[in-house]
């Protein structure tokens, strides 16, 4: 039997922090309490003392980029270094080559997941223009949701048939997670852009072009359709403060039928930022001003924004080096996120409990995910011991990603992430990561 006794650690659960001690035996937390005795032969002791011990988070947003684009990341390498970030599961996007469309491609990839990934994982289905059919056969007990672009991002995904949308919004009962931005909007600015530049355009542009105006446009259209069908709508990376009107703060999540997320870039950079990381904070939808993130964090507290993730896209440092109009959008985040975060907790701008709530929890709830995102007896051992005080650079040779950059790159962080369980198993220690795949496909309760 593999049994691991962590004793001491500041555990946070549930809006609480309190001291004690987890023991846990093969992929279960069995018990929890002020004190654990147990024989040091009977299991491994870990001494937490001084650290937090939090339930693995729950990345709802991921492109891990396999199969068809692994020269940029894949399975493997991402979600590696997604557990070196104590991100224990993923839900990954279908714009992978070629798109999650047909149920057989989506299978094809939970396969090599269960070869492959350190942590657990799940795929959204893509939808397009049309595949309705091979939408409504998902399987709610086994798939995240249906995934639809309405903007194009990375990928040729775009759903911009209104009947269509009409008919997925009213046929499915599945968590509908939508990109919003409207393409007239953006066509029309980067023509504008184009007029004025030529193929120059500069990224400090990016922001205006992919503006606040097509977010907003996209958004509120998406909100009215589910309100009008029903449907259960997910929108992710809000990147606005418009947009923060949409959403409620007055009901339990478990009864919101619209939910919202926000990513660390939008909560971390600001537009001022493209002038020394250019290419590098390139995302759609964009990074946009200070009063928008001032307005993300105001949500984010309050109850209106749902979840904190990645959409960790990542792309060759070669790839972004070209022009603005050439470099994809997209960024590599999984391994610094956590750190990221707790990093905005010294700043005084979120609690440690609310992290955990908008990282773990939250994410576990509104996807129904079965018995995870929890410190509770009888839930999947995924947890996570994060030092709060030990400071580390983000440096080329301690970083994971397959493509080798992070837009973190020379920053100091405070806090250090030292252990990450994934179903029991000790995955991640001392700063390496062990070579296991204890990843297991997740589950809903649906």
């Amino acid at each position: 039997m593999n049994r691991i006794l962590i004793k001491n650690a500041k555990i946070v659960n549930e809006g609480t922090i309190f001291e004690g001690d987890v023991l846990i035996e093969n992929d279960l937390i069995v018990e929890i309490a002020d004190s654990i005795s147990l024989k040091t032969s009977d299991c491994i002791v870990i001494d937490a003392e001084g650290n937090y011990l939090m339930p693995g988070a729950i990345d709802d947003q991921v492109h891990f980029r396999e199969p068809g684009l692994t020269h940029k990341g894949d399975i493997e390498s991402e979600s590696r270094a997604a557990v070196a970030g104590g991100i224990t599961s993923f839900i990954e996007q279908p714009n992978t080559v070629p798109n999650a469309v047909t149920q057989e491609i989506l299978e094809d990839k939970y396969q090599i997941a269960s070869q492959k990934s350190f942590a657990n994982y799940s795929f959204m289905m893509g939808a397009t223009n049309d595949n309705l059919e091979e939408v409504l056969k998902t399987n709610p007990k086994n798939v995240a949701g249906i995934k639809i672009f309405l903007g194009s991002s990375t990928g040729n995904m775009l759903v911009d048939n209104e009947a269509v949308l009409e008919k997925i919004f009213s046929s499915t009962p599945m968590l509908i997670a939508v990109h919003c931005e409207d393409e007239t909007t953006i066509k029309n600015n980067l023509a504008a852009f184009k007029e004025q530049y030529g193929d120059d355009v500069p990224v400090t542009a990016h922001n205006l072009i992919r503006s606040a105006e097509a977010c907003y446009i996209s958004s509120s259209k998406a909100v009215a359709l589910a309100k009008r069908t029903g449907a259960r709508l997910h929108i992710f990376h809000l990147s606005t403060a418009k947009e923060m009107e949409l959403f409620t703060n007055k009901i339990p999540l478990e009864e919101k039928k619209i939910t919202a997320e926000v990513c660390v870039h939008h909560l971390w950079f600001t537009d001022e930022d493209y002038k020394t990381k250019g290419n590098f904070i390139k995302w759609n939808p964009a990074v946009k001003t200070a009063d928008d993130r001032a307005e993300l964090w105001k949500a984010l507290n309050d109850g209106r924004i749902d979840v904190i993730a990645t959409d960790h896209a990542p792309h060759t440092k070669e790839e972004k080096q070209q022009s603005y109009m050439n470099a994809p959008s997209g960024g590599p985040l999984v391994q610094h996120a956590v750190v990221a975060m707790f990093e905005a907790h010294h700043q005084g701008k979120i609690s440690v409990e609310k992290i955990v709530e908008k990282m773990c929890h939250n994410p576990a709830k509104l996807f129904k995910i079965e018995k995870r995102g929890f410190i509770r007896e009888g839930y999947h051992a995924d947890l996570v011991i994060v030092n709060p005080s030990l400071p580390w650079s983000v440096k080329p040779e301690n970083i994971l990603y397959k493509c080798g950059w992070s837009p973190f790159e020379g920053y100091t962080f405070k806090s250090r992430i030292t252990h990450t369980f994934v179903n029991g198993e000790l995955v991640y220690n001392n700063f390496k990561v062990k070579d296991t795949r204890p990843g297991k496909r997740l589950l809903f309760d649906r």
